[in-house]
C-alpha cells in the first residue's frame, strides 16, 4: 500500500507539519482510492472554503489522508487504526466497495461517524436496535431508472454493466418491478470489461435484427460511457436512430456536448444531480473554475461530476453538524484536547489493538452521527436531508436528453417524494451561422491514387488545364456534389503526399489534407481518406461516401491440373482401400456359401459328361462346383467392372451375394464417374489462406500492412484477441510492413504466396481487377468503415455536402462511379471461370451401400446354413439314418471335396452313407440341382 499522509490545514491546502491539537481545530480522516483525484480536489476546496472563512466559522477543520490503491483488509484496517489513535472526530472516505466493507465495519465498531460521497450497493445495515455510523451522500434512484424507461414505453431494454454494483443495481430495478405492473422486460444482460467487448456485442444486435430499436441501459463510469457512444456514432456498421442509451449512473453531470454533440446520430438519456441554474451553484463553479489543474486534478473547468459534488457537499455537511452540536453543547469538546493531544474516556486516541477483547467507542460518536441525521444544508446537490437510517431523501434528479442534433436539455424531474414529472423540452437546433458563397471557388484538396484520383493523358495535340488534368472516382464525385451546391471548385494535389496525421512538427499539428484544412489552407477535401475518431476531432467529416473494410490480398495460387493418377481422385483413400477389402469378402463369402449350399453342386461323370442329378449315378459319378476361389474372385472383379462372367449362382444364399455386390457396384461405380469427370477436367485453384484465423494459425505465410496508416493503427488499438495476435505477430517482425501500397502489392506478388497485404477492400478490389491479374481478396472484412468528404470544422458546407452525399447514394450515382471505375475497366478476363469448390466423397457419403452389403453377406451366410441343415435333415430322412451322420458326411464333402479330378473341380459322391451293403440309387444320397 503506498499511503500518501497529509494535514489539511488553513488551505490553500498548506500542509501542517505539527499535529497539535487545540479546542478550535476538529481533526478529521480521510481516506481516497486512488483514481479519484476530481473527488480529492473537491475535499481541499471544500476545506479551504471553511477554513478561509474566517467571519463566520467556529472551528477549523484538519484532516489526516491517505490515498490506497488496494483493499487488503489487514493493511487498511492498519491505517485506519492509525487513523483513530490520532484521535479524530469523524472519518470521510471515497474507497471501493471491498474497501468500503471493512471500512464500514470499523465505524460501526467504534461508533466513528463516517461520510462517504456514495454507498456500494447492498450495504447491510447494523443488527436490529443499532445505530449505523455511515452516510452516504449519494441518493437511491433505482425507481427513477424505471420510471424514466416506462415514461419512454420502451417494452424491452438491454442492460450492460462494467460492475459487481451494476449488477446489484439490476437486482434493485428488477425488486422495484411488482407482479402485474411491469411494463418493461430486461431482455439481455452482459457485463462489458471495456469498449471494445461493448462494440463487438452491439455489432452482434445488429447482426441479428438491423432495424428494430434497440433500447440499452448502460451503468458504467462516466469515462467509458463517452467513449462507447462515441465510438458507436464513429461504427458505420451500427445504427443510429434505432439505438437510445439511458445512462443509468449520475454521470451526465459532465461535460458532454463538446464531445458528443458535434457527431450529433444518437439519442442519450441520462441523470443530473446538479441544478447549474442555482445561484450557490454558480457561485462555486466560477471558484472551481479558478483552481489551478495542475495542482488540483480534475478542477479548472465549467462543470464538475457528481462524486466530486457529493464529496464538496459531504464536508458542509460534518461542518453543519458540528456547528449545531457545538451550538448546543459549546465545551463539549474542551474534555478531549489535554495537553496538545486528544483524548477518548481518558485514554489518548482510540486504540484499535485491545486485549480484554472489548473495545472502547469513540465516547462523541453517538451524538455526532444523530446531529449528522438531523442536518439541512442546500449544497451542490440540491437540498441535503436525511433519513433516521441515513439515506438521503427530498432530493431532485434531472432526466436530460441529447438528441440527434440538439443540445442536453431536460425533459422531466424526478423525486423521491412526486416521482417521475415530465417538463417541457426546449430543444435546441444546432446550425451554423454562416452561409455559401456562390461566386467563390472553393479549393478541393486530395491525393493521387488509382482510382480515385489519376493524371489524365492527353490525347495527340490535346492541352489539359485546370481539374481537367485529373480523372478517377473522386474527380466525378467532385463534380457531382459541386453541382448539387452549386459552386466552383479548384483540384490540388496535397503538398505533403499525404492524409492526414498528428504531426507537432508542423503548424497546426496535423500534416497532409488534414492539416490543410485545419490551417484553412483547402475548403474541401475529396480523397479516399478515412473517418476516424482522431481525425474527427479536429475536422468535420460528411456520411460516408464509401463503405470499406480492412481486408486480406494473396497471390492467386497455381492452378492445380490432373495428375497421372488423377482418376482415382474422386474417391478418397479410404473409400478405394474398403473397396478392396469389400471385394475380396465378397469373393470368400460367394465361395464360402457355395460349399456350404447343395443347390451349387452338380453331378458328373469321369468322362466329363454333365448329368442329372435326379438320374441314376453309378459307382464312377462325381460332384461339381463351379465357384472355387478363383472363380469368385473372377465373378466378383466382373460384377465390379460391370462386364459379367460366364458363371452365377444358383442358390438362394449365392445370388443374395451376387445381388448385394451388384447393388454396391452400381451406386460406387455411379458415384465415382459422376465425380471422374470434374476431377480431370477441372483446374482447381486451393488458397493457402481463406481467413484471418487462417493466417494466425500459421506462421510461414507472412502478413503486415501499411506503416504508420489507419489500419495499422487498427490493429494496434484493437483489444479483440484474434486482432491482438495478428498485431504481436507483425509488431515482432517490423519487416511485414510496407512504406506504401505500391510496395506492398509487390511485394504479395513477389512473394510466392508467402505474403499477404492487410489493405482496404476497395483498393483490393481495384488491384485485383487490374493486369497481371495475379492478387485476389479472401476472407470477411476484418472491420467496417468508410470514407468521407472533410471540411474544416463549422464550415457552411458541411451539411450541403452531407445532403448532396446521402442522395447521390440514394440515386444509385455513387453505385455508378464504383462500376465505372472498378469493373467497368476491367483488364482480367472471368468468363472462364470454374467452380473450385468441389471435393472428394468421404467414407461417410457412401456408407450406406457397405451396411447394405455387409448385412447381404451375413443374410447369405445364414441361408447357406439353413440350406445345409434343411438338405442334411431331408437326406437321412431318406436314407434313414442319423442327422448328424449325414451332417458329417456332407461336412466332408463341403471340406473335402472331390478326389476324382484335380483343382477341386469334381468330387466323388458319398453314395455309401450307411455301412450295410444295399445298394441304392444315386439321387438317394447325393445332392441334387434344383
Amino acid at each position: 500500500m503506498t499511503n500518501r499522509m497529509i494535514l489539511l490545514a488553513p488551505l490553500v491546502l498548506a500542509f501542517v507539519t505539527s499535529v497539535t491539537a487545540s479546542a478550535d481545530k476538529i481533526p478529521l480522516g480521510a481516506i481516497f482510492e486512488q483514481g479519484t483525484d476530481e473527488v480529492q480536489s473537491a475535499f481541499k476546496f471544500a476545506m479551504l472554503n471553511h477554513n478561509q472563512n474566517i467571519t463566520s466559522r467556529r472551528f477549523e477543520l484538519q484532516a489526516y489522508v491517505d490515498v490506497i490503491n488496494t483493499a487488503d483488509a489487514f493493511k487498511l484496517s492498519r491505517l485506519i487504526c492509525n487513523k483513530f489513535q490520532r484521535g479524530v472526530f469523524a472519518m470521510l472516505g471515497a474507497v471501493s466497495p471491498d474497501s468500503f466493507d471493512t471500512l464500514h465495519s470499523y465505524s460501526n465498531t467504534f461508533q466513528m461517524p463516517f461520510v462517504t460521497p456514495w454507498f456500494p450497493e447492498k450495504v447491510l445495515a447494523p443488527s436490529s436496535g443499532f445505530l449505523d455510523y455511515a452516510i452516504s451522500m449519494r441518493p437511491e434512484y433505482h425507481q427513477a431508472i424505471i420510471d424514466t424507461v416506462r415514461y419512454y414505453g420502451w417494452d424491452r431494454i438491454i442492460y450492460l454493466y462494467d460492475s459487481n454494483d451494476g449488477l446489484l443495481r439490476l437486482q434493485q430495478i428488477y425488486q422495484g418491478l411488482y407482479p402485474g405492473n411491469e411494463s418493461f422486460q430486461v431482455s439481455t444482460v452482459r457485463r462489458i470489461g471495456n469498449v471494445s467487448e461493448a462494440l463487438h456485442f452491439l455489432r452482434s444486435l445488429e447482426d441479428q435484427s438491423r432495424w428494430t430499436h434497440k433500447y440499452v441501459v448502460l451503468d458504467c463510469s462516466a469515462d467509458m460511457a463517452k467513449e462507447i457512444v462515441v465510438s458507436h456514432v464513429r461504427d458505420i456498421s451500427l445504427g443510429k436512430r434505432t439505438y437510445h442509451y439511458l445512462l443509468s449512473g449520475l454521470i451526465m453531470d459532465d461535460r458532454w456536448e463538446s464531445e458528443v454533440i458535434e457527431y450529433g446520430a444518437i439519442n442519450i438519456t441520462g441523470f443530473r444531480i446538479i441544478d447549474t441554474s442555482r445561484r450557490y451553484v454558480k457561485d462555486f463553479l466560477e471558484g472551481w473554475r479558478r483552481l489551478d489543474p495542475a495542482t488540483s486534478h480534475g478542477a479548472g473547468r465549467e462543470s464538475i461530476s457528481a462524486q466530486a459534488a457529493l464529496m464538496y457537499d459531504a464536508v458542509f455537511v460534518l461542518v453543519e453538524a458540528f456547528n449545531k452540536l457545538l451550538r448546543k453543547k459549546p465545551d463539549l469538546f474542551r474534555n478531549n484536547f489535554r495537553r496538545g493531544l486528544i483524548f477518548n474516556n481518558g485514554s489518548r486516541g482510540l486504540d484499535c489493538n485491545t486485549s480484554g477483547g472489548w473495545v472502547t467507542p469513540w465516547e462523541h460518536g453517538d451524538k455526532i452521527s444523530r446531529f449528522l441525521r438531523k442536518v439541512e444544508i442546500e449544497g451542490l446537490t440540491g437540498e441535503v436531508r436525511f433519513s433516521e437510517d441515513g439515506r438521503r431523501q427530498n432530493y431532485t434528479l434531472h432526466v436530460v436528453e441529447m438528441t440527434v442534433n440538439s443540445a442536453m436539455v431536460k425533459v422531466a424531474e424526478w423525486s423521491d417524494e412526486s416521482g417521475f414529472t415530465p417538463v417541457a423540452a426546449k430543444y435546441v437546433r444546432l446550425k451554423p451561422n454562416a452561409h455559401i458563397e456562390k461566386n467563390r471557388t472553393y479549393i478541393v484538396t486530395t491525393i493521387l491514387e488509382e482510382p480515385y484520383i489519376m493524371l489524365r493523358t492527353p490525347e495527340h495535340g490535346e492541352i489539359l488545364t485546370g481539374n481537367d488534368r485529373f480523372e478517377g472516382y473522386c474527380k466525378d464525385l467532385a463534380d457531382l456534389i459541386a453541382k448539387k451546391l452549386g459552386i466552383n471548385y479548384e483540384l490540388r494535389i496535397v503538398k505533403d503526399g499525404k492524409y492526414g496525421a498528428e504531426n507537432p512538427e508542423v503548424k497546426g499539428g496535423w500534416d497532409g489534407m488534414v492539416g490543410e484544412l485545419v490551417r484553412q489552407e483547402a475548403d474541401i477535401a475529396i480523397a479516399s481518406m478515412t473517418i476516424t475518431s482522431e481525425r474527427e476531432r479536429v475536422i468535420d467529416f460528411s456520411k460516408p461516401f464509401m463503405s470499406l473494410g480492412i481486408s486480406i490480398m494473396i497471390k492467386k495460387p497455381v492452378k492445380q491440373k490432373p495428375g497421372v493418377f488423377s482418376f482415382l481422385n474422386p474417391l478418397s483413400k479410404e473409400i478405394w482401400v474398403c473397396v478392396i477389402f469389400s471385394y475380396i469378402g465378397v469373393s470368400i463369402v460367394l465361395f464360402t456359401v457355395s460349399r456350404f449350399s447343395p443347390y451349387e453342386w452338380r453331378l458328373l461323370h469321369l468322362s466329363g459328361e454333365h448329368r442329372d442329378p435326379g438320374g441314376q449315378n453309378g459307382a464312377h459319378g462325381s460332384m461339381a462346383n463351379d465357384f472355387s476361389i478363383l472363380n469368385s474372385l473372377w465373378f466378383a472383379l466382373g460384377a465390379f467392372m460391370q462386364q459379367g462372367c460366364d458363371i452365377s449362382p444358383r442358390s438362394v444364399s449365392g445370388r443374395i451375394v451376387g445381388s448385394v455386390w451388384w447393388f454396391f457396384t452400381l451406386i460406387l461405380i455411379s458415384s465415382y464417374t459422376a465425380n471422374l469427370a470434374a476431377f480431370l477436367t477441372v483446374e482447381r485453384m486451393v488458397a493457402p489462406i481463406n481467413s484471418p484465423e487462417d493466417l494466425v494459425s500459421q506462421t510461414e505465410v507472412e502478413y503486415g500492412t501499411l506503416y504508420h496508416g489507419s489500419t495499422w493503427d487498427f490493429f494496434r488499438r484493437s483489444q479483440i484477441t484474434l486482432y491482438s495476435k495478428m498485431w504481436e505477430f507483425m509488431n515482432s517482425r517490423k519487416h511485414v510492413f510496407v512504406r506504401t501500397y505500391d510496395e506492398g502489392i509487390r511485394r504479395v506478388r513477389m512473394s510466392k504466396g508467402k505474403y499477404a497485404l492487410l489493405i482496404e477492400s476497395p483498393k483490393n478490389d481495384y488491384i485485383n481487377e487490374r493486369e497481371p491479374c495475379d492478387t485476389m481478396k479472401v476472407g470477411r472484412n476484418l472491420d467496417a468503415k468508410g470514407f468521407g468528404v472533410a471540411t474544416p470544422l463549422g464550415s457552411p458546407l458541411r451539411d450541403g455536402i452531407n445532403l448532396a452525399v446521402l442522395s447521390l447514394k440514394e440515386n444509385g450515382e455513387l453505385t455508378k462511379l464504383t462500376n465505372r471505375w472498378w469493373y467497368d475497366r476491367t483488364e482480367c478476363k472471368h468468363g472462364d471461370k470454374q467452380d473450385a469448390s468441389r471435393n472428394e466423397l468421404s467414407l461417410s457419403n457412401v456408407a450406406g451401400i457397405f451396411y447394405i452389403l455387409i448385412g447381404g453377406l451375413l443374410l447369405a451366410l445364414a441361408v447357406a446354413l439353413i440350406e445345409f441343415c434343411y438338405k442334411s435333415h431331408a437326406e437321412a430322412t431318406r436314407a434313414k439314418i442319423p442327422l448328424s451322420d449325414a451332417m458329417k458326411a456332407k461336412a466332408r464333402l463341403t471340406i473335402g471335396g472331390g478326389r476324382d479330378i484335380d483343382n477341386g473341380r469334381y468330387y466323388t459322391p458319398a453314395n455309401q452313407i450307411a455301412s450295410n451293403a444295399e445298394q441304392e440309387q444315386a439321387h438317394s444320397n447325393t445332392h441334387t440341382q434344383v
